[in-house]
């Protein structure tokens, strides 16, 4: 399949300096480095119990490839932790089951998706522009059964990767052979769950499968969560990934109670339970449906593929974070709604050849995605839309804050009030459309030099229209992200990389038109741009020396030009300034015996802003603290496969202490750590029985923490949020407590 052509000294010296024109292009993501693996060096790609060995294929240290096997023993709670099994990554959440989790890798508090990436069967899932935040990422349609293992990358090196993935990426694989098999969980926290899924083989390489789950959970809280959800997808499938086709469908749809973070001195005066709400009326509904193909042809050291989907979906949400600050009368709970349109087409053509004894693969392609959206907020009490709204004032200036209409009213020093039009205290419909144009190439000069270059180009436009306020308004914007990757190697089954590029992550239109308050930068520093690049670095090493062991090291800093901050008093992001993340990574698998694998991943990072006294003041920062920002994230797991009729796997992980108050160290919130086990026992070829115990320790820890203003009681007293006195601000979610969960699994 591999032709060779030879050329004299000349030749080969003209050759090489035409590829190092041609080599603008480069960063291939997980997929595609284990896709050159498969063609060039099959032999050498060992599978062990959780991830694949991409020695001698990947383009950096911190880039891997996750197996159906972690997934499948690794104790989960919810199913956003898969992602878990990403390096360095923890989710978690700071409100209920039927919101996006919270991602917080590298230093950054990622919030529900701003700056990682996540795709399922080449469907991206973040949300620009979204209803409660920006990259909006709700992995609750993905039925983990269906998971075929999953690809990460991490930092801004990768042509393949656009908007949102400046910090990490995940592409989750569907599998395409689904085993015939019943269900049924019960857990301690009231939950309920009944799964069905199986293949059926149309033909010798034709496989039809369907998947189904509805679940129920009420949780420790006050009042029950009472979360429902119902998940479906079915997929047909012929010939295999590299060569064949795929279609497939899922549906989701649930609805529960939202307790978002709560104020701390609430919990310690007795007025509210740990587990308890200010405003049980808080609730969060959505629905999810889409479509997606997959095709691919190949040939002698070429392929095409081409992915196409179409996603409709809805959302909404009522959370009450300040509950009587700005409202005294009725309360602050809002109403965040949104209905979303989105269509894409994605094409990649590889090449690879060997001239003049040089390996090159070239890869060009284009990812096209349109948004079509409806997003409003309305100002409700018990979820019951009220005629009137309320403007929280900041405390500095902000892009796109609201002039306050003729017929507002001030509620001395804390908000302005007035008429709601249509119900709607803001509405909008947005039309957004990102192409993605990229090119790379991959040279081997010889055994042990590789290198990878690349070339993006972001083609971004954005339409806004505000029902509220009859303005509309259109931008287009372009980011040229180079990027690139030198690996060394393997000497002594050990290679090192140097990356650098740059990514992006998008902006929410209703900041750059200023048709939303408080989504945009500080108008003083001029409009808010389409997209915020990121430009990043990383030295790194992967080795394979010492015996049944396999180490991956990475030193990495990645400078945004607009971090991307959680206001949690409003629950939104916005532009905020300028900002750097730098640390070190370091991972491990040991495998001692064919049924045990151990594995650890632990993370330092330095987190700070970037900008001048007079630019953070403008953004209301009285330092260069990020708030939420992790120093330090770890886990240690234990995976046992095959042990006779038992497997199952021990995940401990760690998130170490960080700042609560955006612009100052302290106060600071310390982590929490945890331990999950999950056990299994095969009974016979047909049954096998589970159990999954969370937080083992039964820690008292948060699982996120805040810092901002609540009044708990109409008239009652509004507490000063400064530092010396962070008690009376701080809000937390906390930890879940020790809990269990039996399932019973029957194969047919």
């Amino acid at each position: 399949m591999q032709g060779k052509m030879r050329f004299g000294a000349a030749g080969k010296r003209v050759l090489i300096a035409a590829v190092s024109a041609m080599a603008l292009a480069g960063g291939a993501d997980a997929a595609e480095a284990v896709a050159a693996a498969a063609t060039a060096k099959v032999s050498e790609v060992v599978v062990t119990a959780s991830r694949t060995d991409l020695l001698g294929a990947a383009d950096t240290a911190s880039q891997g490839v996750v197996t159906r096997t972690e997934v499948e023993l690794r104790p989960i709670f919810r199913v956003g932790q898969l992602y878990e099994t990403v390096p360095g990554l923890v989710v978690t959440i700071h409100s209920g089951e039927g919101k996006a989790n919270q991602y917080l890798l590298r230093g950054f508090n990622l919030d529900h998706g701003t700056d990682f990436a996540s795709f399922v069967d080449a469907m991206p899932v973040n949300r620009p522009t979204n209803a409660h935040g920006q990259g909006y990422s709700d992995q609750n349609f993905l039925i983990p059964q269906v998971v075929g293992g999953l690809d990460f990358t991490k930092g801004p090196y990768y042509a393949q990767i656009g908007d949102f993935g400046a910090v990490g990426s995940t592409h989750v694989r569907l599998i395409d052979d689904l085993p015939n098999t019943l269900e049924a969980t019960v857990g301690t926290e009231r939950e309920q769950q009944v799964y069905a899924g199986g293949t059926l083989h149309v033909s010798e390489d034709m496989r039809l499968w369907v998947a189904g789950a509805a679940s129920h959970f009420d949780g420790p809280w006050s009042p029950p969560e009472n979360f429902r959800k119902y998940v479906a997808a079915a997929r047909l499938s012929q010939g295999v990934d590299a060569d064949g086709y795929a279609l497939t469908a899922m549906y989701y749809k649930s609805a529960g109670g939202l307790l978002t973070d709560q104020p701390a001195r609430a919990i310690d005066a007795g007025v509210i339970g740990r587990f308890g709400t200010l405003d049980p009326t808080d609730r969060g509904e959505s629905e999810r449906m889409s479509v997606s193909g997959h095709f691919a042809r190949g040939g002698d050291r070429w392929t095409l593929n081409v992915d196409g989907y179409a996603i409709r979906s809805r959302m909404i949400l009522w959370n009450d974070f300040t509950h009587f600050l700005f409202d005294p009368a009725n309360g602050d709970q809002e109403q965040q709604g949104e209905a979303r349109t989105t269509l894409g087409l994605n094409a990649l053509f590889t090449r690879g050849a060997d001239i003049m004894g040089i390996d090159v693969e070239g890869r060009v392609g284009f990812q096209d995605r349109y948004d079509s959206i409806f997003i409003d907020r309305r100002h409700t009490a018990r979820r019951d839309v009220l005629d009137y709204c309320n403007l929280g004032l900041p405390a500095s200036p902000t892009a796109g804050q609201l002039p306050a209409p003729a017929d507002a009213h001030t509620d001395p020093g804390q908000a302005v009030a007035f008429r709601a039009l249509g119900g709607a205290c803001t509405s909008d419909t947005a039309r957004l459309n990102d192409l993605g144009l990229f090119a790379e190439t991959t040279v081997r000069w010889t055994d042990w030099l590789r290198m990878t270059l690349g070339l993006r180009e972001e083609v971004y436009n954005a339409h806004d229209r505000s029902l509220t306020t009859a303005f509309a308004g259109a931008r287009s914007q372009t980011l040229l992200q180079p990027k690139g990757s030198i690996a060394l190697g393997p000497f002594w089954k050990t290679e090192l990389y140097v990356s650098a590029g740059r990514g992006l992550h998008s902006e929410d239109v209703r900041g750059v038109f200023a048709t939303a308050p408080g989504e945009g930068r500080p108008g003083l520093l001029g409009r808010t741009p389409l997209l915020a690049p990121a430009d990043g670095f990383e030295f790194g090493m992967r080795t394979d020396a010492i015996p049944k062991t396999k180490v991956q090291v990475a030193i990495f800093r990645e400078d945004f030009r607009s971090e991307q901050r959680y206001v949690a008093d409003v629950g939104e992001d916005t532009a905020s300034a300028p900002s750097r993340r730098q640390g070190i990574e370091v991972s491990a698998q040991v495998r001692p015996f064919p049924w045990l694998e151990l594995n650890t991943d632990l993370a330092w990072s330095q987190a700070h802003y970037r900008a001048s006294p007079a630019t953070l003041a403008l953004f209301g920062l009285g330092g260069t603290s990020i708030a939420n920002a992790p120093s330090f994230i770890g886990s240690f797991g234990l995976l046992v496969n095959n042990l006779g009729p038992w497997f199952g796997g021990l995940q401990w992980r760690a998130l170490g202490a960080y700042p609560i108050s955006d612009g100052d160290k302290d106060p600071q919130d310390g982590g929490y750590s945890e331990i999950n086990l999950n056990v299994g026992y095969t009974i016979n070829d047909r049954l096998k029985a589970q159990i999954e115990v969370f937080n083992l320790a039964d820690s008292h820890a948060n699982s996120s923490a805040y810092f901002y203003q609540t009044r708990l009681t109409p008239g009652g007293p509004t507490p000063n949020c400064d530092t010396a006195n962070a008690s009376t601000c701080y809000q937390i979610h906390p930890q879940e407590p020790r809990s269990a969960r039996f399932t019973l699994t029957y194969g047919f």
